[in-house]
């Protein structure tokens, strides 16, 4: 039989499990939608995940996205985007960087991803930038994500 503590009743679930990595949880979030072709896609909201959903919105990844304001914490809602014939725009997302194994890359090492059918997420320190954008304003930081 599981400890359970004292006065606590059977069937009881406890606080909620810590998560370890958020970002890894958004890109999952985003990827089980675009599988099953969902138009939107909700997630609790942190000024990280925001950030990529500016950089996945400017690459021409999402339509839009929007924070809602819910209880007990905020949303972030994603607009997916597909095709004229419902094509998947994001057809791979992926984590690079994680918190067992961090990846630091410099501006010049970044090299255009699927012959520039691709983008790096990146945090650098004038914000979550993506790969183009990083070269341009010659800064480098942690590879957050792949997506193309």
């Amino acid at each position: 039989m599981p400890y359970r503590k004292p006065g606590q009743q059977r069937g009881v679930a406890g606080p909620p499990a810590m998560m370890t990595d958020p970002i890894a949880d958004m890109l999952t979030r985003i990827r089980n939608a675009v599988r099953i072709e969902k138009p939107i896609v909700d997630m609790p909201l942190s000024n990280e995940k925001a950030g990529i959903a500016q950089a996945l919105k400017d690459e021409g990844y999402i339509w839009d996205f929007e924070v809602i304001d819910t209880v007990p914490a905020r949303t972030l809602r994603v607009n997916l985007k597909y095709g004229p014939n419902g094509e998947k725009v994001i057809t791979r997302i992926d984590r690079v960087s994680k918190p067992g194994r961090r990846i630091y890359r410099g501006y010049r090492e970044l090299k255009p991803v699927q012959g520039g059918m691709g983008i790096h997420i990146l945090s650098t320190p004038k914000g979550i930038l993506s790969d183009r954008r990083a070269r341009a304003e010659k800064v480098g930081g942690e590879v957050l994500a792949l997506v193309y």
